[in-house]
């Protein structure tokens, strides 16, 4: 199944290259540039503490998108903990940086849960979820496939999904796919130089 999501990573981040405008001189990034890219425009969730929250609220930051759940037993907190390890390398430019964790299992990642889940990592990280139809729009808005697996005996199941994260430059648009590869170190450099720009 992980080899199944490597090549549908791979597809879209093919698909992702086609549809990006060049007209803009590109800048050096370890992620991909997905700058002028027709989708991904906006969100419209709810964080943690229960306020609405859309791309425009944090204008004057850059935002990492991540989408996954908290009972996935390994790409969530791994990708989560490098995030964090991001935010320490950043060191004073991480008061610049928003990371929100958006829930593909909003029947089990209640605020409650998120409140305890995103901040575990860092105290910044913001914890979003929608209702079922909210989710698999901004899934299908930002091109993630996810899948929920048949429950168990004990009535556990698991989320199958893709696991980029999404970058919005400090004016609020999507500018980079971060992939499982890319370090913290890189993803760190990567933000430095939006917030730059």
């Amino acid at each position: 199944m992980k080899k199944l999501y490597q090549v549908i990573t791979l597809l879209i981040l093919a698909f992702l290259l086609a549809a990006c405008d060049k007209a803009d001189p590109p800048q050096k990034f370890s992620a991909v540039d997905i700058t002028g890219s027709p989708w991904g425009k906006d969100f419209h969730l709810t964080d943690h503490n229960g306020q609405a929250r859309s791309v425009a609220d944090f204008k004057g930051k850059a935002v990492v998108l991540f989408f996954g759940y908290t009972n996935c037993p390994d790409m969530c907190p791994m990708t989560m903990y490098k995030l964090a390890m991001a935010m320490e390398k950043l060191g004073k430019d991480a008061e610049r940086v928003q990371v929100l964790f958006v829930t593909l299992d909003p029947k089990r990642d209640t605020p409650k849960i998120l409140k305890q889940y995103a901040p575990a990592f860092h105290p910044s990280f913001l914890g979003m979820v929608g209702d079922e139809q909210t989710t698999q729009e901004i899934a299908k808005e930002f091109k993630i496939f996810y899948q929920h697996q048949k429950p168990g005996e004990n009535g556990f199941y698991t989320v199958d999904h893709m696991g980029p994260s999404f970058v919005f430059d400090p004016q609020g648009r999507l500018r980079l796919f971060i992939a499982d590869q890319h370090s913290a170190d890189m993803i760190a450099q990567d933000l430095r130089t939006l917030l730059k720009g």
